[in-house]
């Protein structure tokens, strides 16, 4: 059992695999997980610890996107309530949306890494999400689903960032084919 404590203070998450990888056999995890009345966080995914980075250990094609990014970039004060991330056009992720704590958008394969960054969530594990630039994008394509004061807040927020890059944002905005509707948003705020 000290080489369960061991593992589960080395590792963000443990699965019985990498428990018996340790010399731990199956039985011993289960039990440990028993006593210790750890829950699963996923299927066979047992963590004390953070829901992003088992989100991206199932699925470490996605990146998170949308209201994470806002949050985590300073465009809202409202953390997400629902993980929110993208991964590209043909992958099922029913399994990974089914519990409810998690949306998805979909993007073309060759679209999904643009602007892909690696950044250090609140428990500083390193997961990948959207720079600004393409989460203002993001923002701009999910404008009908987004209400209007929290969409103009966001947008306000940017311009007024020392840290902008206007040259990528509309690089990427050419990408997404966004590029004329960004052009009416940023004639009015600068």
């Amino acid at each position: 059992m000290n080489e369960m404590a061991r593992l589960f203070q080395n590792h963000d998450y443990l699965t019985p695999k990498i428990a018996e990888q340790s010399g731990v056999s199956k039985y011993e995890f289960y039990k440990y997980v028993h006593e210790n009345g750890l829950e699963p966080v996923s299927r066979g995914i047992y963590s004390a610890r953070d829901e992003l980075y088992v989100l991206h250990q199932r699925c470490p094609h996605a990146v998170f996107s949308h209201d994470e990014a806002f949050y985590y970039h300073g465009l809202t004060d409202r953390e997400p309530i629902v993980h929110t991330f993208t991964i590209y056009s043909g992958y099922n992720t029913h399994r990974l949306t089914a519990d409810g704590i998690s949306k998805s958008y979909t993007v073309k394969k060759e679209l999904l890494d643009v602007g892909k960054i690696i950044v250090k969530d609140n428990n500083g594990n390193l997961i990948p999400m959207y720079d600004l630039e393409r989460s203002i994008c993001d923002l701009i394509r999910s404008r009908s689903s987004i209400e209007v004061q929290d969409f103009s807040s966001a947008l306000k927020r940017y311009v007024s960032r020392k840290d902008k890059n206007l040259n990528r944002l509309m690089e990427y905005a050419r990408l997404f084919r966004v590029e004329n509707v960004l052009r009416r948003y940023m004639e009015v705020l600068l």
